[in-house]
């Protein structure tokens, strides 16, 4: 494990911690990336890569782990420490340093910035018989490759987003798809919406409203479940290969809360210059609130650039916070 001090450690390997190890290795310092998660692209690639993504600048519709992956080379262009896998459980200040403390042992940093979107990220679960029993091995929280639902009866749960993006997008994969929602609101894009809809009315999808699981059965792997209307109890046997629970997440940043930042509810209050209550610690995404914050890929990277360039002046008060233009960067001059 590398312990040596570094002048901007960033927490969060998605977009906006990506572009942040980006602008650090531009700036010439150095600087380390610690994530939870044991891949790089936080939800891009961890929640839902093959979503496509429209409002990036310069890319009218990219995949999400193609956008992923670009960032990554960006940002690993540079000579830096990133440590995966890796939780960040305290935080203290040492003289003229801070020294995170991780599952792994302590991370001395000048500085930190904290882009760590919305935290760790727990799927919501249903309280029935044999969701857990088959938790990641029948029952699934997300779509991480749709050709693994090739041919497969699908039972999927919920009313959002990713619930309604899914039932469309694997219509055409699975061999069947039973999509249920305990109301009849749904929190989806109405277009989205219309098109599951009209799936149904083909006989493509089976979309039932007021209905949620009662059970999941099987042994070695699932063979079925019971759902239920939730206005007349009526019961129904499915002989089903997968469930899809795409009923969202809690968020939850875990220690941070207990690290003295200001925070309101899951956020965290910065200033004009991304920079918290306590000095030397920024924070940038999906994490931060401010007026007028709004929670997007491209705000997270202006923030991003924002924080490290800020950070980079803490950290060293003769360096600028105006980086200049990349194109007459020093930082590029050999590449």
């Amino acid at each position: 494990m590398s312990s040596e001090l570094v002048d901007v450690t960033i927490i969060g390997g998605g977009p906006t911690g990506l572009y942040g190890l980006f602008y650090a290795g531009m700036r010439g310092v150095s600087a380390r990336l610690i994530d939870v998660l044991p891949e790089l692209g936080g939800q891009l690639t961890a929640l839902y890569p093959e979503k496509d993504v429209f409002d990036v600048g310069g890319f009218p519709k990219i995949l999400a782990k193609d956008l992923a992956k670009a960032l990554v080379q960006q940002a690993t262009q540079f000579d830096a420490d990133i440590c995966l896998d890796e939780r960040v459980d305290g935080l203290r200040r040492e003289d003229d340093r801070l020294v995170l403390e991780t599952d792994r042992g302590e991370r001395p940093t000048r500085t930190l910035v904290i882009a760590a979107g919305k935290g760790a990220f727990k799927p919501r679960r249903i309280k029935c018989p044999g969701f857990d029993e088959f938790w990641k091995r029948g029952v699934w929280p997300h779509v991480h490759d749709p050709e693994a639902f090739r041919d497969r009866r699908v039972l999927l749960v919920g009313g959002g987003d990713s619930a309604f993006d899914w039932s469309w997008a694997l219509r055409d994969v699975a061999e069947s798809i039973v999509h249920i929602h305990r109301s009849d609101r749904y929190r989806a894009h109405d277009h989205t919406v219309s098109l599951v809809e009209g799936a149904a009315a083909k006989g493509e999808i089976e979309l039932l409203t007021h209905h949620e699981v009662e059970a999941i059965h099987g042994a070695e792997h699932i063979t079925g479940a019971t759902i239920c209307d939730n206005r007349t109890e009526e019961r129904r046997e499915l002989e089903i290969d997968d469930v899809l629970a795409l009923i969202g997440f809690v968020p939850n940043i875990g220690p941070i809360a207990d690290w003295g930042l200001e925070l309101e509810g899951n956020t965290i209050r910065v200033d004009t210059r991304m920079m918290t209550n306590l000095p030397a610690v920024f924070a940038a995404g999906d994490i931060v609130t401010y007026e007028g914050k709004l929670e997007l890929i491209s705000t997270g990277f202006g923030e991003a650039a924002i924080a490290v360039n800020n950070a980079v002046h803490f950290a060293n008060p003769d360096a600028r916070v105006d980086p200049g233009h990349s194109t007459s960067s020093a930082a590029f001059r050999d590449k």
